[in-house]
């Protein structure tokens, strides 16, 4: 990312020799704190006016995403992305607030100003960026994102996978559930067309979360389900103590999640893109996906508008 130059140089200088004084100091023992601290100011230094004055961070969440957000025991949002969104606001020193959204109004309603950011398994898609559906045509004004974490789709099946599905090309003649709005709702649309070719329809059942899809595979109404891959694994692992689904098949298509952001925010996207850096220079971004068992989708930086 280009950022344009200070405008008053000596300034720039002065804390670049500050900065390498406090590296010096840190290589002989002393003076630790204060070079930890320094990235901390320089980022909080340009969080924009809106978040500094509120001292709060607003984020769009549809809270039912397991595990990448659900909502725990004590009833608060849990999960890899409360987790994160947490360590964010550590670093930007800025109280994170959640906005429990269905998913299919995580964008109208940012645009609405209903929240600063939605942070919610959303991918980084083109149509997203631009606004526009899987025709082109203009939905909305589009996105901007910060790529924090790389999620392929996995297809879930029931355990034993009687059916025999490894691939896409297997769910032809088959029904299939889905969380409508998700990228797996446009993959499995995009199969449809490839099913009716091949003389084999392709029944699609959409539902408004996708604890619902799930249930539909689990009840063997539908014969599978497409998830995120971290979302495919937890359920396998975790629903009814891993004998009810297997995830099957490689992963498909992998697309980042993204911080979504309004267009003209570009100064709080910079400072989020920064502050997720840290975070991962920090080590506790590893820590947050291990947790989660979601490891082999780490993000190696912020990214932004780093998806398909």
């Amino acid at each position: 990312m280009h950022h344009r130059p200070h405008s008053r140089r000596p300034a720039a200088a002065a804390l670049a020799l500050a900065t390498a004084g406090a590296l010096l100091l840190s290589g002989c023992g002393g003076g630790g704190e204060e070079a930890a601290k320094d990235p901390l100011q320089e980022i909080r230094g340009k969080i924009p006016k809106a978040q500094q004055t509120a001292k709060t961070l607003r984020i769009g969440m549809d809270v039912n995403y397991p595990p990448v957000q659900f909502r725990g025991a004590d009833g608060k949002p849990d999960g890899l992305d409360p987790d994160i969104a947490t360590a964010l606001g550590r670093i930007l020193d800025l109280r994170v607030e959640y906005v429990d959204t269905p998913f299919d109004k995580l964008i109208p309603d940012l645009h609405k100003k209903q929240f600063d950011v939605v942070m919610s398994a959303l991918s980084d898609i083109r149509q997203r960026r631009e606004g526009v559906d899987d025709t082109g045509k203009q939905t909305g004004p589009g996105v901007d994102f910060v790529d924090y974490f790389i999620a392929g789709t996995s297809l879930v099946v029931p355990k034993g996978n009687p059916k025999g599905i490894h691939t896409l090309d297997d769910l032809c003649g088959r029904t299939v559930a889905v969380q409508q709005g998700t990228t797996q709702d446009e993959i499995v649309t995009r199969q449809v067309t490839a099913c009716t070719r091949a003389g084999k329809p392709l029944t699609v059942h959409k539902f408004d979360t996708d604890s619902k899809a799930l249930a539909e595979v689990a009840s063997g109404a539908a014969q599978a389900g497409l998830n995120d891959f971290p979302v495919a694994a937890y359920a396998a692992k975790t629903t009814d103590g891993g004998n009810r689904f297997e995830v099957t098949g490689s992963q498909s298509r992998s697309n980042p999640y993204g911080i979504a952001l309004r267009k003209e925010d570009t100064e709080l996207r910079d400072v989020l893109a920064k502050a997720v850096d840290q975070l991962i220079r920090s080590g506790e971004y590893d820590k947050i996906l291990a947790k989660w068992n979601v490891s082999a989708g780490a993000a190696q930086n912020a990214v932004v508008n780093g998806g398909i």
